[in-house]
C-alpha cells in the first residue's frame, strides 16, 4: 500500500491526526510525512485545523474531506439496482411508478422554487444547468448550434455530460422518461423540450433540445 493510501486509511479510521503521530505510525520522518500531506492537500483529499496547545504554537491536525470518499469502495449503484428490484418485488410495477412520480414531483417543486424569480428562458436554463451540475450531471447550456448542426439562434440545448443515476436508469427506463417529463413541465409555456441524444442508448451525453414558444 502506498504511503498516501496509508495516511488516508489512518485518518479514516482514527479521525484527525498530527503529522508527528502519522510519522510514528508509518515509521517515517515528520518531514517525509508532511510532503505526502501536502500532496494530499493539493488534491483536496485532506484539510487541516490548527488547535490551541497548552504551550507554544498551535498543533496542526489533519483530517479527510468529503472528496476523499472517492478513494473508498462505493456500492451505491449496486444498492440502487437492488432497491429497484426490492420495490418491484414488494409493491409491483405500480409501486415503482409511484416512487418515480414522487421523486419527479419533489424535484419539480425544488426547481420551480429556484426559477420562480428568473426572467426569460435563457436565465431559467442557466439556473437549471447549475442545479443539475450540483447533482452531478455536468450540465451546460449551448445556444443555437450543436457541433456541425446548422446554426439556429432561436434554439437552446441543455447538455448533460454525466448521468449519476445511470445504473438506476439502465434498470428502469421510467427514470429517464421522468427526467424528460420534468423538463417539459418545468418549461411549459416557455419552450418545447425534446431529448435528441441519450446516454442510455449509447450516446456520450444526454442532449435536450429546447425550442422557445414565446
Amino acid at each position: 500500500m502506498k504511503t498516501s493510501d496509508k495516511i488516508i486509511s489512518l485518518l479514516k479510521i482514527q479521525g484527525p491526526l498530527t503529522a508527528k503521530y502519522l510519522a510514528n505510525e508509518l515509521k517515517l520522518t515528520t518531514m517525509g510525512v508532511r510532503q505526502h500531506l501536502q500532496i494530499l492537500e493539493d488534491a483536496a483529499d485532506i484539510t487541516f485545523e490548527d488547535k490551541k496547545a497548552l504551550r507554544g504554537r498551535p498543533t496542526r491536525y489533519w483530517s479527510l474531506t468529503t472528496k476523499s470518499n472517492n478513494r473508498f469502495s462505493d456500492r451505491h449503484e449496486e444498492l440502487s439496482v437492488q432497491l429497484i428490484d426490492s420495490v418491484k418485488s414488494v409493491f409491483g410495477d405500480s409501486g415503482l411508478e409511484q416512487l418515480i412520480s414522487h421523486r419527479e414531483e419533489s424535484t419539480l417543486a425544488l426547481y420551480q422554487a429556484a426559477l420562480v424569480d428568473k426572467n426569460g428562458l435563457l436565465e431559467k436554463l442557466e439556473v437549471l444547468a447549475e442545479l443539475r451540475s450540483k447533482e452531478g450531471y455536468m450540465a451546460s447550456i449551448v445556444i443555437g448550434t450543436l457541433e456541425d448542426d446548422e446554426c439556429d439562434e432561436n434554439v437552446y440545448w441543455l447538455l448533460e455530460n454525466h448521468c449519476p443515476i445511470c445504473a438506476a436508469a439502465s434498470k428502469c427506463l421510467n427514470f429517464c422518461r421522468s427526467e424528460l417529463n420534468l423538463f417539459q413541465t418545468l418549461l411549459k409555456g416557455f419552450a418545447i423540450v425534446s431529448r435528441e441524444e441519450h446516454i442510455i442508448e449509447g450516446a456520450r451525453r444526454c442532449a435536450y433540445k429546447i425550442s422557445p414558444t414565446l
